[in-house]
């Protein structure tokens, strides 16, 4: 991590902190210290969205608290480039009542960690949202590296294999390359159909796969769906997938710095409609923005809040039985699509005064 990157952000959070009329913050959650220290590991278990330790940040302190399992790989392995006080805590001792005797009367927040504290987790949300040059640059080799993955897994699947054994493929390619997919939905068949969210199954794969990930390294998250075909796409599908695209090229030609997130769903929606499918919007949430998280939250009709410069975004509009979902960064001229492959086919789409490319369903 560049030192510099650590140190902005270090600055804009603390002058934020002030804003608000508190004298620091208790970060304790590992989207919070992956954005804070450019993408810097503090989880051991997978599945839960609060790390090993917590930050302390006032106008002139910044420590972290951690146990004394954890401190020694935090030196040796993550804190070499950053200047941190770390504060070591004996396992068995109350780490959070630590932290408190530390701030002692001082008016403290947190992001939802220590229960007592105002919790300005979703408020955070600004300082996440706009991307640095730095986070942009490993953003985009993530994005690259995340649809060349799933493209090289599917590309390998043949009549018979499972669900599950395409969502153990993805596992080992995603993991050998340092990426975690947390987000890991495997369909065939008439389950593509059924379920917007499918748990990989048993279920073995006569005709038709998709696959939906959300990929992160160092702390930054990118999603994309893609979908196969064992021969020729019949004439439904090919309706359905073209409309999907099209209101995806819709969704992602309007995020532009500056419009408002629930007049570009709008637009979304009269798109489904302009294509025969005016309710399955209904059916399953569109997307928003994502980053330090799979989404920081869902856009919804009525949405207020502005695309920033730099902000990334995964729409992910979708018709019973297909979908379409790539992750973005907004730009004044035109958002940038970070999880392209050249390789894999692509549907034409014109729209706003140019052509768009996005993913069509690989047939094999």
């Amino acid at each position: 991590m560049d030192m510099k990157e650590f140190e902005e952000k270090l600055e804009k959070l603390r002058e934020w902190i002030k804003t608000r009329g508190y004298e620091g913050i208790i970060l304790g959650k590992y989207h919070n210290f992956a954005w804070l220290t450019g993408g810097k590991t503090n989880f051991v278990p997978l599945n839960t969205e609060q790390g090993t330790g917590y930050f302390f940040i006032t106008d002139r302190e910044a420590v972290y608290f951690t146990t004394n399992i954890e401190a020694p790989r935090m030196k040796e392995e993550e804190f070499l480039e950053i200047p941190v006080e770390i504060e070591e805590v004996n396992w068995w001792e109350d780490i959070k009542e630590r932290i408190m005797k530390r701030a002692g009367n001082r008016r403290i927040a947190g992001d939802g960690v220590i229960p007592d504290l105002e919790n300005l987790d979703s408020d955070l949300y600004t300082l996440r949202s706009a991307l640095t040059p730095e986070e942009v640059e490993r953003y985009y080799i993530l994005g690259r590296e995340c649809a060349e993955s799933l493209e090289k897994v599917l590309r390998g699947v043949e009549e018979g294999i499972s669900e599950r054994e395409v969502a153990g493929r993805i596992n080992e390619v995603f993991l050998s390359r340092g990426i975690y997919p947390i987000v890991n939905l495997v369909a065939c068949d008439e389950r593509i159909k059924k379920f917007r969210h499918p748990i990989p199954t048993d279920k073995k794969l006569r005709k038709y796969l998709m696959a939906v990930v959300c990929g992160r390294r160092g702390g930054l998250i990118v999603a994309l769906t893609r979908l196969v075909s064992l021969g020729e796409l019949d004439e439904e599908m090919k309706k359905k997938h073209s409309a999907v695209v099209y209101v995806d090229t819709v969704l992602i030609a309007s995020t532009l710095p500056g419009e408002e997130m629930g007049k570009i769903l709008d637009k979304g929606i009269k798109a489904y409609k302009e294509k025969g499918y005016g309710e399955e919007w209904r059916k399953h949430h569109q997307g928003g923005p994502i980053g330090y998280l799979t989404r920081e939250f869902k856009v919804t009709p009525g949405e207020t809040r502005k695309v920033n410069f730099r902000q990334p975004f995964a729409w992910n509009p979708s018709i019973e039985g297909t979908k379409s979902e790539d992750t973005i960064i907004s730009y004044p001229e035109s958002p940038l699509i970070i999880t392209y492959t050249p390789s894999w086919p692509k549907i034409k789409v014109e729209y706003a005064g140019r052509v768009w490319e996005r993913p069509d369903i690989l047939c094999l």
